[in-house]
């Protein structure tokens, strides 16, 4: 993942390209791979937790919609912007180039010990 930034926006950035051979695809589903909505939430969380000075924890996720497949070699913008009443609630999206993937809002908080949620 390639963290991107965005001057003068609260926006946190990344680009990634699905590598065919994630682990991720192992059964989801044979012979037609789409990369799972766990997947994409994890790619969310990774993006937020890199930003954070803190360790984090995903507290909540809600209103997630998932609009179109993700498949190996797929190029994919994940956005995920703080809201400014609660800097632990962002609202994400993931883009591909040809439009919208993945909607929602993940609630994170901060934990006392470093955890691969």
């Amino acid at each position: 993942m390639k963290i991107r930034t965005m001057p003068d926006s609260t926006d946190r950035v990344a680009e990634a390209t699905i590598a065919p051979d994630s682990p991720w695809f192992d059964g989801h589903f044979p012979n037609q791979p789409v990369l799972p909505g766990i997947a994409q939430l994890e790619m969310v969380f990774d993006l937020i937790r890199r930003y954070a000075s803190r360790p984090l924890r995903i507290a909540e996720v809600s209103r997630v919609r998932f609009k179109r497949m993700i498949v190996p070699e797929d190029r994919v913008t994940i956005v995920a912007t703080p809201r400014p009443a609660n800097a632990n609630v962002y609202t994400f999206r993931l883009e591909k180039a040809d439009g919208l993937v993945t909607t929602g809002t993940m609630t994170v908080e901060t934990t006392t010990e470093e955890t691969d949620n």
